[in-house]
């Protein structure tokens, strides 16, 4: 549950805010001499200002492939490159942008949510498993499935609120 959590985190980092940060260009894939690459790989990332990231490749015959790469990563970014650093501009975000992306993250925060659960079926059945083979006792079996829920409504509630958090970041007007 622990990963599921992290997984969260992760995810939510690339999620769009209005403000510049690295993390949204952590799912952009570079055609490195034939081989996708993360970006981060391949270029430095900074962000010098708060609407604005530079991305400086350590190969500057690569600026035009980096180029196209976060242009076609479907960000609502548009970079320009001066021959050596490529400025990628974040624009304010638009009041319908900032509710589809709201939306977005209610559905990442769900997938991680089903997960949870998931991690809550397997460690009942492993459960009724050690029953059935007689290694537990029927009260250490009860007791281990209260356990295994208290933590799952616990991790369940620590998703909603890194989404709640996130969704007032984003609702936020700068």
């Amino acid at each position: 549950m622990e990963k599921v959590l992290a997984g969260l985190q992760h995810e939510m980092a690339s999620v769009r805010t209005g403000r510049a940060s690295i993390g949204l260009l952590d799912g952009v894939r570079v055609d490195y001499y034939g081989t996708l690459t993360p970006l981060n790989q391949v270029a430095t990332l900074h962000v010098p200002e708060p609407s604005l990231i530079t991305v400086q490749p350590w190969d500057v015959s690569q600026i035009g492939v980096i180029e196209k790469a976060i242009r076609s990563a479907d960000l609502g970014l548009n970079p320009n490159n001066d021959g050596r650093v490529i400025r990628v501009p974040v624009p304010p975000l638009t009041e319908e942008r900032r509710k589809e992306i709201v939306k977005h993250l209610h559905a990442v925060a769900e997938e991680h949510k089903v997960a949870a659960r998931n991690v809550r079926r397997d460690a009942n059945e492993n459960l009724k498993r050690l029953l059935k083979d007689k290694a537990i006792s029927e009260d250490d079996d009860r007791r281990a499935h209260d356990e295994v829920q208290k933590m799952t409504d616990g991790y369940i509630a620590k998703v909603e609120q890194a989404a709640k958090a996130k969704e007032k970041e984003i609702l936020e007007l700068r």
